[in-house]
């Protein structure tokens, strides 16, 4: 197994991934006596502008796979299936998470440096210049703010599988509700409920896995060791839009953009910098480790998927074709109805739930958090810096909420549709937040270098650099640009689609121009960065870190 490409100078040499070869809760466990600490000892000096340091080692890795795992890759993926078959769909997501390795490689040397709230955000307007740093708040702002609703509708697709005794707008409300009471009532209680849910999308994401490996070696109520069938027949490569070589290019292109949109990168990590007990310790442990489990479940998922139904499966086309309830779309599950499995549909269909519920739980906590990040640095109004005694920027969650009762679109306007049109602001603003982040990176390497900072004294140091920036916003930027390819088409123009699928790529550079124009902010020079602000806050909180007995 390779390394993730990260370095800890100062720290114990890590394993492959950042960890030992055993369990993860004994990496839990392990990290969790290192991080351990009261929060009334630990945390920084708290006032109403700031948020308090109490997510635990346990919290903060469960998270960022919490964060990353939703019905994109249970059920969605499906559809990249039909359009590019099994080998385009592995090979998509294979090569797609060589380009997210890169970007956390990058977000883990800044962030680990300097571990505050909203880190990337603004470490663009600090390492680059105040309008990038606005451009890029507000797009992430957009992107986690989308993601809630999406999530939301989701949910409330796979409730009605059992049952619409409740109706659409009724259970969308009861979900936002408990959203909001998650959220407002202290990051304590969030870390909390976030652990368990992201612990529910762990053993979903490792049973699927199980399952395929079982059913396909004949452990099903048939006895069929199908094995990998349905990668012969009919066959490994889809074709659509066209036939032959074009048709299986495209079909490929269709499950890259898929896998732009499943998988995500270090940002749900990233966003609790500044709410993690003892950060420049935990935080490097949580990106090596976070990372090999997330790239392990999506790229064997995408394999499994391939494996347990056919890329004609009728089944799985009328499911998108119609919008089944639930995830009667999945693959999994037609693939349990075709092996004559009972019960384990149902299951499955609870822990997407609850993958889905806990989904949208951290787009929430991401969403607000970014905006407290914009609101501190002048960049929102100031009243949104407002938090509770207990740390959380409250009216930045309420409106938040606000936001996501997008979500009763669908009431009026039917759930597949508008759940295509959140995917395609969601997969673009997605696209250039990574770019932002590889970008800002390049800045931070040279401002180091100007200012005589070795990058062997910084907690972290990744490896290739900035080979490996330059490589992920070149991948990030041809991916933003193809994200709606298949309008482009002969015969496929569709202007709704056209829209969604770019509109984010145009709000960036207004919102980049309209700032710098009416502020009259400049491009920094490299020796010009202000690479100390807040770190002394940082070291000082690190060297008076206590951490108190294992229990």
């Amino acid at each position: 197994m390779a390394s993730t490409g990260f370095e800890a100078p100062n720290s114990e040499k890590l394993g492959p991934f950042g960890g030992s070869k055993g369990s993860l809760t004994k990496d839990v466990e392990a990290d969790e006596k290192v991080a351990g600490s009261s929060s009334e000892s630990s945390s920084l000096k708290p006032g109403h502008d700031y948020t308090h340091r109490r997510l635990k080692s346990r919290h903060i890795q469960l998270i960022g796979i919490g964060g990353t795992i939703g019905t994109a890759l249970f059920v969605q993926i499906g559809q990249a299936l039909i359009q590019g078959g099994p080998g385009s769909l592995f090979i998509a997501f294979t090569v797609w998470c060589t380009f997210i390795l890169a970007i956390t490689i990058c977000t883990a040397e800044m962030v680990t440096y300097l571990p505050i709230s909203s880190p990337f955000i603004r470490f663009a307007g600090r390492f680059v210049d105040e309008a990038f740093g606005v451009a890029a708040g507000y797009n992430f702002f957009i992107l986690q703010a989308m993601l809630v609703p999406f999530e939301v509708v989701a949910c409330n697709l796979i409730i009605h599988y059992w049952s619409d005794i409740v109706p659409a707008g009724g259970m969308i409300a009861i979900i936002l509700c408990l959203y909001g009471l998650i959220n407002v009532f202290a990051v304590k209680w969030y870390g909390e409920s976030e652990f368990w849910l992201a612990l529910g999308k762990v053993i979903l994401a490792v049973g699927l896995i199980l399952y395929t490996f079982i059913t396909m070696v004949g452990g099903n109520p048939l006895k069929d060791k199908y094995g990998f069938r349905y990668w012969k027949d009919p066959g490994s490569f889809g074709e659509v839009y066209s036939t032959g070589s074009l048709g299986q290019f495209c079909g490929f292109m269709a499950c890259l953009v898929q896998a732009s949109f499943t998988v995500a990168g270090p940002d749900y990590i990233s966003m609790a910098a500044g709410e993690v007990e003892n950060p420049r310790t935990v935080m490097p442990r949580a990106y090596n480790k976070a990372f090999g489990r997330l790239m392990a479940f999506f790229v064997l998922g995408s394999l499994c998927v391939g494996i347990v139904v056919p890329y004609d499966s009728q089944e799985l086309a009328d499911g998108f074709k119609d919008g089944a309830p639930g995830a009667a779309a999945s693959p999994y599950v037609i693939s349990m109805n075709r092996l004559r499995i009972r019960v384990l549909p149902d299951i499955v269909n609870a822990l997407v739930l609850s993958a889905a519920f806990s989904a949208g739980n951290s787009y929430v906590y991401c969403a607000s958090r970014s905006l407290f990040g914009l609101a501190l640095e002048g960049r929102a109004p100031k009243v949104l810096t407002r938090c509770t005694k207990n740390g959380v920027p409250i009216y930045c969650v309420l409106l938040v909420l606000v936001i996501s009762l997008l979500s009763f679109l669908q009431v009026s306007n039917g759930t597949a549709r508008v759940l295509r049109w959140f995917v395609s602001v969601i997969t673009a603003s997605q696209l250039i937040n990574f770019t932002v982040i590889a970008f800002t990176y390049t800045r931070f390497k040279k401002a180091c270098a100007a200012q005589g900072i070795s990058r062997d004294s910084l907690p972290y140091k990744g490896i290739l650099q900035p080979y490996l920036a330059w490589y992920a916003m070149a991948g990030c930027i041809f991916m933003t640009l193809a994200n709606g390819f298949p309008v482009f088409i002969k015969g496929n123009w569709i202007t709704a689609n056209f829209f969604f699928s770019y509109t984010m790529v145009g709000f960036f550079p207004v919102v980049y121009i309209c700032w710098k124009f009416f502020k009259g902010t400049n491009v920094i020079r490299p020796e010009d960065v202000d690479l100390h602000q807040d770190v002394e806050e940082v070291e000082e909180y690190t060297r008076n870190f206590t951490p108190t007995p294992a229990r």
